[in-house]
Formats: C-alpha cells, structure tokens, sequence
C-alpha cells in the first residue's frame, strides 16, 4: 500500500464531502457563510474526518453513512480553530499557511462563523438522524459527539488553558495533560468512537476507540507542540513559536525535547496495539497513527 497516496486521495474524498454538506453562498447571511467556506476549505488534514470515517469502515460500515458525522465533525473543528485563532485567544494572523478568518472577515464576523458552524454541525447531525428512523446508534453516536465537543470535552480543555495563561506559577503535568486530554484529544475520541457506533459496535468496543483516541490526541499534541518549535513557517502554515511568545507551558517545556519524543512513540505504538486487539483490522488506520509521529505539519 502507498500509504501517502492512498491517504491524499481519501483527503480529496473528504474535501468534496465537506464542501457538499456547507450551506450554499447566498441570501441576506451570505458573507457569515462565506467566511464559513473560507475557514472549513482551506484545507489541513483533514484526521478528524479521516479517522471517523476508517473506524466506521473497521466495524463493517459501508457506503455514506458515516458522512454527515464526519462533515460535521470537522466544522466544529474548524470553528474551535477560528475561536483560538482570535486576538482574545492566541491571536495568529496565520492558518494553514494563509490569513486567518478574523483577519480577513474581521472579529466580528470572525466569531459569527464560528457559532454558525458549530450550529450547523448540530443540523448536519440531526439531519442525519432523521434520515436513519429508529437506528439508536445514530442517537448513541450524537450524544458521544456533543459531549467530546462541549465543557467535559475541547470546550473544557479550552476553557482550563486559557485561564492558566500569563500565571506566574508553570502548569502542572497534571493540569497539562488535562487540556490536552480535552482540547485536543476529545475530537479524535469522538470521531473513532462515533465512526465505530455508527457501523454498530457496541459499548466496550466503544471503549476501546476512546481510549486509542486518547492515546493518538495527546501524542499528537505532544508532537504539535514540539513542531511549534522545531519547524519552520512554511512548513507548518503558521507562526511557529506561539507557546513561547504565549508564555505556555508544555509538556514539551516540562519535560524536554527526547522525553517528549519518545512519549509521542509510546502513545502512538499504544493506540496501535489497542487498534490491532480488535476482532479486525484495517491497516491504513494503524498506519495513518503511525504516520502523527514523523509529521511536518
């Protein structure tokens, strides 16, 4: 398998399913919606979606059942991106190597696109419940992904992370890996777990997902933090740096560089081993794991 090739032609795949699923660019609110396209179409990524969608295959799930989850999965994690792009937040002029919503569409707007699409996400998930009558796991998957996305999930982490900027006294490894359990990692629980609800998994199964979302978020933030510093602008589409400039702590500042490095590894080898403990495989996803480690961006 050319894991690279494969994974870019599943982001294509992705692309066109976010795009199909965004409200169409007209009426009195067209420049709020405009400013959603914006945001959401440049592209990243794309995990959240991705991982979803390879949970939901791994279960048995077939044709587009998974979509309208995995669209809207991905406009929440678009409008958190904007919310923490803005001058209250961390204040970046920089996203995926262009200019940041707030920038462009001014804070206002900037704020309204983000509440429109964590509106709209609610509607893309509704919209798909109705369109499945009486199938509970599209109920059991909603309510997973409402809470990954509120306060017991990325809105809690946020929420811990900047009350605790700008304090004289560092974050404890405890308070860090909270928010990073949260901020980050509550999105990639939710999109393994709701993909494997949706194809029918049940309860432990459900479990297991969360906890090698677990795993992959906080060795992905791990590694994102250690990317603030060691790569460059181009490479990562935005100022590198931010932590410092934020005065942050990080496990990467508490701990150091080959610590961090080598917990990225465990985390990611541990999310493998949970995915390959399952009744089947799918060997894309567990590469698509591996793969956090050597990013660039």
């Amino acid at each position: 398998m050319n894991f690279e090739k494969v994974r870019d032609e599943k982001a294509a795949e992705i692309e066109k399913i976010l795009y199909a699923y965004l409200p169409r660019q007209e009426g009195h609110q067209k420049k709020v919606i405009e400013a959603m396209h914006y945001s959401v179409m440049a592209g990243g990524k794309r995990l959240r979606p991705m991982l979803l969608k390879e949970a939901y295959v791994l279960f048995g799930g077939k044709g587009d059942g998974a979509d309208a989850f995995m669209a809207a999965l991905e406009f929440v994690h678009t409008y958190s991106l904007i919310h923490d792009d803005l001058p209250a937040m961390d204040n970046d002029e920089y996203r995926r190597g262009r200019r940041t919503t707030h920038v462009v569409y001014g804070e206002d707007l900037a704020i309204l696109a983000g509440d429109a699409l964590l509106n709209y996400a609610y509607e893309t998930v509704a919209g798909s419940i109705l369109e499945h009558p009486g199938n509970e796991a599209y109920v059991k998957a909603f309510s997973v992904f409402a809470k990954k996305a509120g306060i017991f999930g990325m809105v809690g982490g946020q929420c811990v992370d900047v009350m605790n900027e700008n304090r004289k006294e560092p974050l404890t490894m405890e308070e860090i890996l909270f928010i990073h359990e949260n901020k980050t990692a509550a999105l990639i629980q939710c999109a393994l777990m709701c993909g494997a609800l949706l194809a029918g998994a049940d309860e432990k199964q459900a479990a297991m997902m969360e906890q090698a979302g677990s795993a992959i978020g906080l060795a992905f933030q791990i590694q994102d933090d250690i990317l603030d510093v060691t790569s460059t602008f181009e490479e990562l589409g935005k100022p590198i740096g931010s932590d410092e400039k934020n005065q942050k702590a990080t496990y990467l500042s508490l701990t150091g560089m080959e610590r961090s490095r080598e917990e990225v590894k465990r985390l990611s080898d541990r999310a493998v081993s949970i995915l390959q403990g399952l009744d089947e495989r799918n060997e894309f996803l567990e590469e698509l794991v591996l793969s956090l480690i050597s990013r660039k961006n």
